[in-house]
């Protein structure tokens, strides 16, 4: 079938509900609306509303209550509205979800999905347009995904649902309805801890995800150049050797994500780059991100997030470098 990213999460959820009936869906307005972006829209009437459940408006309770609900055998995926709202459960996550495998030696796990759309790029408010995957990513206990495409969305997604460990599944609201593409009626995984090659080049290496990845595609295009364009899909666990082998290939690195640029997930990329193939690089790491201060009203939103200018300007600048 064709589907956006819309449709492809909501065909994982409904297989994956018939598959595992543990299964259950919590969150503001899921159930009789579908969701504030109308992912879960359908599900209730065909699963009812003991597996398709309305909340009040309390994300540390959705979280807390879906925590308890994972300890004591069921499979729960809450929705949080925004990704900003997810700070409000910040302690559940962390300092519960988190835990309980190592806490407990291994005597219980929390297997959960938390599915919350993030970054910007739609002229949204700030708590609307977050990028939190560093926050995420920084915690042992957490699998961090976030993938690009329609196709990517559901397999991950599916493969997310048959673990037994907390899963942020983060969703890119720009991405949600941008494009469709084929994908398989049927069940299928996309590996987590895996990166895709989106397109194959050997004189640089642009490491991305989420909301980038048609951005640095394009911008590539434009600038005609043989670029390898690695798409993470998972940000935790990384994908390192992937991520070495393109650098030890090309000797030249931009590394591009939408999340501010401080202690973001490209100074942790870079950091393993400089670790184990700094001999192999011909140019400095280069990193194409946000400026680093909160998410600016939507009529500032274009000159704070990349675009294919600033990434064609970061091309320019590291092929101009001499070896």
């Amino acid at each position: 079938m064709k589907a956006n990213m819309v449709t492809a999460i909501n065909n994982a959820l409904e297989l994956s509900m018939k598959e595992n009936d543990k299964i259950v869906l919590l969150g503001e307005d899921i159930g009789k609306d579908g969701g504030v972006f109308r992912v879960t829209d359908g599900l209730q009437a065909k699963f009812g509303d003991r597996r398709v459940m309305d909340t009040p408006l309390a994300e540390s309770g959705i979280i807390g209550a879906s925590i308890g609900m994972a300890l004591a055998g069921l499979h729960p995926v809450p929705e949080v509205q925004f990704a900003g709202f997810m700070f409000l459960s910040f302690d559940q996550i962390i300092n519960h979800a988190t835990r309980y495998r190592s806490r407990t030696r291994s005597q219980y796990t929390v297997p959960m999905v938390v599915r919350t759309p993030v970054s910007g790029g739609v002229r949204t408010l700030e708590h609307h347009s977050e990028s939190p995957e560093a926050y995420y990513s920084h915690m042992g206990g957490l699998i961090v995904v976030e993938p690009s495409t329609p196709y990517d969305a559901k397999g991950l997604l599916i493969k997310a649902l048959r673990m037994n460990d907390p899963v942020i599944f983060l969703e890119p609201t720009k991405l949600y309805r941008l494009f469709r593409e084929e994908i398989p009626d049927e069940m299928y995984e996309v590996p987590i801890g895996r990166a895709k090659l989106v397109s194959e080049g050997s004189e640089l290496s642009i490491i991305t995800y989420g909301t980038m990845v048609p951005v640095v595609k394009a911008a590539v295009e434009r600038k005609k150049v043989s670029a390898d364009v690695l798409d993470l899909r998972t940000i935790n666990p990384l994908d390192e050797n992937a991520i070495l082998s393109s650098v030890r290939k090309t000797g030249r690195v931009i590394i591009v994500h939408e999340a501010s640029r401080s202690f973001g997930v490209g100074a942790e990329i870079a950091a393993r780059i400089a670790q184990k193939a700094l001999f192999d690089l011909k140019a400095p790491v280069m990193r194409v991100a946000s400026f680093s201060f909160p998410y600016p009203m939507p009529g500032y939103e274009k000159y704070y997030i990349p675009n294919e200018l600033k990434i064609s300007q970061a091309i320019d600048n590291i092929m101009s470098v001499q070896e």
